[in-house]
């Protein structure tokens, strides 16, 4: 436990702080039990899938282009409330496309940094390289993270034979790697506007700091949709459930579902997934994304099972934000 040295009152204890942060506290518990259950799903009835992924929110961050710090045209600015983050990171999180749980999680993030920052008295969290060498706490700006989901008839086998192939030969544990998969999986969708009957898709940023769990939050409730991961390469790792052999879904199956889950330092403005042509122009845009901004990936698809079945009823209860085209 922390002790403050003699004589030196802890930074809570001054009047201004105690009422925010016991306002803060109060909030946490039921943002988090809350989310908890939005996030939480039942794989008993999920059909199998497959994973592509790989990044890190590692890295030094580089320093604020031009010496003032801002994002986007001035969205952040350094030296706000705590340690560097400032109240328009609020901003986009209510304006990004439907909400929902990706931006309930976004919202948990915030507010786990905002808790920080009052108990650290206004220190931002120092990031680390890995090598023991400590860099500035002051993240370079927001960190946005997007998701875009489609449901494609299952006729569309050969986006499936297209994800193992390259679950089978890119390299996950680079951001050459990387940028390629999302580039392939891009272009394999882009490839096949005639079977896209759902999507979905959010856009939001979140401080550098809370960018990791956000993201791994969002994907991990992307995982809990399948009941077994048959395909997997992730960071530079290959790995295969025995058990269940890879291949096209069932004659019988309605539908294939693929999630893309992005994070990068570039602001992305999505069009989002109202029409299929918003749809398009949200796939080339992510596709864009250079290989010095994208911070992390995952594309998870199902079914990925030989034989498995996707039906209307269990993709619209998986994803129950996917809006018919």
């Amino acid at each position: 436990m922390f002790s403050p040295r003699p004589n030196q009152p802890l930074r809570s204890d001054k009047p201004g702080h105690r009422p925010l942060r016991r306002l803060l506290s109060w909030l946490a518990l039921p943002v988090l039990v809350a989310g908890l259950m939005l996030v939480h799903a039942d794989p008993g009835w999920a059909a199998s899938g497959g994973r592509i992924g790989g990044g890190s929110f590692r890295s030094a961050p580089s320093m604020p282009r031009g010496g003032g710090g801002n994002f986007g045209g001035g969205g952040y600015r350094g030296g706000g409330f705590g340690g560097g983050i400032g109240f328009p990171f609020l901003i986009p999180i209510f304006g990004f496309g439907g909400g929902g749980v990706f931006g309930f999680l976004i919202l948990m993030a915030v507010v786990g940094v905002l808790l920080n920052a009052v108990r650290g008295g206004g220190n931002g969290p120092s990031l680390g390289s890995g090598n023991g060498v400590a860099y500035p706490a002051r993240p370079d700006g927001p960190v946005t993270i997007a998701q875009v989901q489609v449901g494609l008839l299952a006729t569309a086998r050969q986006l499936q034979q297209d994800l193992r192939r390259l679950a089978a030969s890119v390299d996950t544990g680079s951001n050459a790697g990387l940028q390629r998969a999302l580039q392939e999986t891009t272009l394999a969708l882009l490839r096949h506007p005639d079977l896209w009957v759902y999507a979905h898709s959010d856009v939001g940023q979140v401080p550098f700091a809370s960018a990791e769990s956000t993201f791994n939050r969002l994907s991990m409730a992307e995982r809990s949709k399948l009941s077994r991961e048959v395909t997997s390469n992730v960071s530079g790792q290959r790995l295969s459930d025995t058990s269940l052999v890879s291949g096209d879904s069932d004659a019988a199956s309605d539908f294939i579902a693929i999630t893309l889950l992005v994070a990068t330092r570039t602001k992305l403005a999505l069009k989002g997934s109202d029409t299929a042509e918003d749809l398009r122009q949200s796939f080339q845009k992510l596709g864009a994304v250079g290989i010095e901004d994208l911070l992390a990936l995952e594309v998870i698809w199902q079914p990925e099972g030989a034989g498995d079945v996707l039906s209307t009823e269990e993709l619209l209860t998986a994803y129950p934000d996917l809006q018919h085209l």
